[in-house]
Formats: structure tokens, C-alpha cells, sequence
């Protein structure tokens, strides 16, 4: 499991448990955190294999994975949880992320220094063996560089007035041919997400 899907050992576990819940319902898991507070959240983004997750997915996927967190009951305090789509400016979070969305921009970080720098912006060229191929502006230069998966602490895509536009086409290709639509509820992150379930 890659550290950026699950970072820390417990998330790690609770990916561990709740992955495959998700993938028997037909969805992916993309990221996993829980996080502190006086109330704890675990928060899980999940999307279908080709893209396009809606509320009332979120919403199966939030009564599976609890009924599968009680049985294993891995969070000795409360919490909350929230399961909600990746959002347009979505997290990448596997190597295979960083193919589907080539040719967009990106902002990727490492845990190591390389050539100086953590931070990287520019647009993602595709994945050559386990490197993460990015184009950055070097002056007036284009210079694609290779940064080995495993280097990367975090990654996503910039929202852009271009991937806003994609992203609605998409949305409007898998639209319902009635037009019916759900609800959606509108939050910080540009991200679907239903009611939180308490525990």
C-alpha cells in the first residue's frame, strides 16, 4: 500500500481492512486519514476504476465500510466518517495516477531533497518504470525530469480553469439520459460527500 493512499501505521491498517470492502463494491480506494481532535475523522476518498463517483455511492460505501470497521474495531475512540469523492484537484496517490493524468498540471513533493528542492509544479509526462515523469519551466527551457515513486510525500493536480472545464465534460457524458440528477452537497474541497457517519 502506497504511503501516500495510507501514511501512518494505523491509517495504513484501516486501509488494510476498508480496501478491500471498497473494491468488492466496485469503487477504488484513494485516500485514507484519520485524523485527530476532540472528535476523530477518517476521512476515505474513493472513485470508481474510470473516473465518477456520486453521493449516493458515497453513501453505500460509508454503510459497508462501517458495518466493517465494527466487526474489526480498530478505533478505540470515536469518530466520524466521511467518505466523499477525490474532488477536481484530486490527491494522486499511485503510480498509475500520474499516467491517467498526463498532460495536466501538478504540484508533487518529496521527502528528500533533490537538486535543492522538495517541491515540484509543472505537467505530468506520463510514468517511465516506477519514476513520475514531470515537465517543469526551467527559464525559457521545458526540462522533463523522472522522480522515483517512492520519494513522493504528496501530489495533486492544480485546479485550473482547464481541468474544471474536463472535468464538467466528463461529468456531462456520464449524466443520466433523463436528466435526472442527485442533490449534490457543495463543501470546501470541491469534493461529493454525504452526511458523516458518528461511531
Amino acid at each position: 500500500m502506497s504511503d501516500l493512499i495510507a501514511r501512518t501505521a494505523i491509517d495504513r491498517r484501516l486501509a488494510d481492512i476498508v480496501g478491500p470492502v471498497i473494491e468488492g463494491l466496485g469503487f477504488e480506494l484513494i485516500r485514507l486519514r484519520l485524523m485527530g481532535g476532540n472528535t476523530r475523522i477518517l476521512q476515505i476518498m474513493a472513485d470508481r476504476p474510470d473516473g465518477g463517483i456520486n453521493v449516493d455511492e458515497c453513501g453505500a460505501i460509508s454503510t459497508a465500510v462501517s458495518a466493517s470497521l465494527d466487526v474489526e474495531d480498530p478505533i478505540e475512540e470515536n469518530y466520524v466518517l466521511e467518505v466523499s469523492s477525490p474532488g477536481i484537484d484530486r490527491p494522486l496517490t499511485r503510480l498509475k495516477d500520474f499516467d491517467i493524468w498526463k498532460g495536466w498540471e501538478a504540484r508533487i513533493e518529496t521527502t528528500e531533497l533533490i537538486d535543492g528542492r522538495r517541491r515540484f509544479k509543472g505537467t505530468l509526462a506520463g510514468i517511465e518504470g516506477e519514476e513520475v515523469l514531470i515537465a517543469l519551466e526551467e527559464g525559457k527551457e521545458e526540462v522533463i525530469i523522472g522522480l522515483n515513486f517512492e520519494w513522493l510525500s504528496d501530489a495533486k493536480l492544480i485546479l485550473t480553469e482547464e481541468l474544471i472545464a474536463e472535468m464538467l465534460r466528463q461529468r456531462k457524458v456520464a449524466e443520466p439520459e433523463d436528466g435526472q440528477f442527485d442533490e449534490i452537497e457543495e463543501t470546501g474541497d470541491d469534493e461529493e460527500s454525504p452526511e458523516p457517519t458518528k461511531h
